[in-house]
Formats: structure tokens, sequence, C-alpha cells
């Protein structure tokens, strides 16, 4: 499989650490030295993620020269759909104005490497040629705003990939541990008149301490099988990109695979720990700038509630 272009689109609306302070018995000191965030954006009004979906969906599209037309199948990441049904892939699709089958997949904030790996098992058969993966999230909605260990960490965003039949991605590592416990978040109830243990909704709990030794330790391993499968050595990646979960888990893995700051690229600093939009929305904003360029080797990580994780070697 190869990836041709990238996209990404953000809300509107940026909160800043100061104006948490405002809710929420908290510091942007302590925020910042915690995190490394200064400000995320967050989904108001009548943004809506499907919406938010499409924009980026639109920017990858229109960077690789294509049409919703040119697209075989959709896939779309997402941690908490639009609607329950139909799929937000479904939903992106009708604002695209496309005609291609779609998919949801939720790996949490694994899912862009799990969608890859999809997409890459599709374009292995004869009926697809152009997969489209779009992770959109919207974790301000079901974060808990009065707890300060975590409702400082999320912000919504959507990324968008456009992929193709080809050889650059080298490899593929996926796990899940089956582990509900360290982070999880319950769906809405309901009122079915013949089950009385129907669930309140409850916001999304996360073991911080827990989910960080996690998250170090499985990038760690992960990141190593990959470049050991592809026989290269932690010197000749070009870019790590990592899951902006938190600033610190980023800085502990650098430090241990002994590698410069700038091959560790970051946009958490003012977009928050924004699930599985993280790494598309990131390298969309490296293909902008001109950072990423045809023919780097890319290490990607991610590690998420289930608990997954995924790593992947890409040759852009």
């Amino acid at each position: 499989m190869n990836i041709r272009s990238f996209g990404h689109a953000l809300p509107r609306r940026t909160v800043t650490n100061t104006e948490l302070t405002r809710i929420l018995d908290t510091s942007d000191e302590w925020i910042q030295a915690h995190t490394g965030i200064v400000s995320r954006r967050i989904m108001t009004g009548r943004e809506t993620l499907s919406g938010l979906g499409a924009k980026a969906a639109r920017m990858a599209l229109d960077r690789a020269g294509l049409t919703p037309a040119d697209i075989d199948y959709i896939l779309c990441s997402t941690t908490r759909g639009e609607m329950t049904f139909p799929s937000t892939a479904c939903l992106v699709q009708e604002k695209l104005g496309a005609t291609c089958p779609c998919l949801d997949v939720n790996a949490g904030c694994t899912g862009f490497l799990y969608a890859m790996d999809v997409a890459d098992a599709m374009l292995n058969m004869d009926k697809y040629s152009r997969v489209l993966i779009i992770c959109a999230e919207r974790i301000s909605r079901m974060a808990d705003w009065t707890d300060r260990s975590t409702c400082v960490l999320f912000g919504d965003a959507a990324g968008a990939a456009v992929c193709e039949r080809g050889d650059r991605l080298k490899t593929v590592r996926l796990t899940a541990e089956g582990k509900a416990g360290p982070l999880h978040a319950w769906p809405g109830g309901g009122n079915c008149p013949f089950d009385d243990r129907i669930p309140e909704e409850r916001p999304l709990y996360m073991n911080g301490q827990e989910i960080f030794k996690f998250a170090v330790t499985r990038s760690l391993r992960d990141i190593q099988a990959v470049m050991d499968g592809c026989g290269i050595t932690a010197d000749a990646v070009d870019f790590y990109v990592l899951h902006q979960a938190n600033r610190r888990i980023l800085d502990a893995v650098r430090d241990r695979l002994k590698q410069l700051a700038e091959k560790f690229p970051l946009n958490i600093t003012d977009h928050g720990n924004t699930s599985s939009a993280c790494i598309p929305v990131l390298l969309s904003e490296m293909e902008e700038d001109g950072r990423l360029q045809k023919g780097q080797t890319l290490v990607l990580s991610a590690f998420g509630a289930g608990l997954t994780t995924g790593a992947a070697v890409l040759q852009y």
C-alpha cells in the first residue's frame, strides 16, 4: 500500500489552558508541565463530526488530484460516531457525494493504524484500487469537564489519507489485550421497560499512571519490532510520528531510542490529544509545511483503549 496524500481539519474554537483555570482548580503551568499542552480545539455550535471529516477528506483528495468518484471504499476511524447509526463513514460519504461502500472502525486512539491495516488488505485484493481513510474524533463530548486530570488532555480534529495499491507500507504490527479497566467510556442509556440494568451515560475514565507506563513500554516494543522486521536501525528513520497523548510519553520514547528531538514532530502543544486523528493530522500538517517529503522513511506508533497498540514502517 502507498499513501498518496493527507488532509486535516480542526474546529474553529480554541480553548487555552488559561480558560480552563476558570472552571477547574488548575493552572497553565501545571497543565504544560504535566502534558505539554497549551491549547486545544473544541467543536461547538453547528459543527459536526462528519462535516469535519469531510473537510479533511476534501483536502486529501485535492492534494492527490482526485475526486470522490475515484474512491472505492471509505473507512472512518472514530471512538464515538456522530450517530449510533448510520456510520460516520456514511455521513461523510453523503457530504462528499461519493457512492462507494463505507465502514466505521473503532480501535481507540490506535484507530489510524488499524484502518491502515484494513486498507492494505483491501488493496491487496483486485476489487479495490483506492481507499480513503478518515479519522474523525470528538473526545471533548466524552470527557468529564470537572476532572482536571483528564479533560485538559483532549481536543477534537479530523485527519484523512488517500491510500492506493503499492509497496511503501513495509510492515504493520497490531496488538490488543482485551482490557477495559484503565481506559474506557460507556454509551448512553435507553428506556427499554424490560431491562432494569440500563447504565446511565458516564464520562470517559482513564488511569493516567497505568496508561503512561503501558504507552511507553508498548510503543518502544512495537517500534523496535517493526524496525527489526524491515531490517532498519533507529538512525535510518526520518521521522517517528507517534500518537500525541502526552508530551512526557513522547519524550520518554525518544530518550530511550536516543534520537534527536526534530525526528519526533509534535502538534500536541496546540491540538491536545485528538485520539485516532492525531497521526494523520500531524502528517497532513507536515505535508503542508514541507517537512514531509516523498521517499522519507516514517515509523508510526499509537496506543489506546482496548488496550490496543500499533506500529508501522511507511515510506512516503
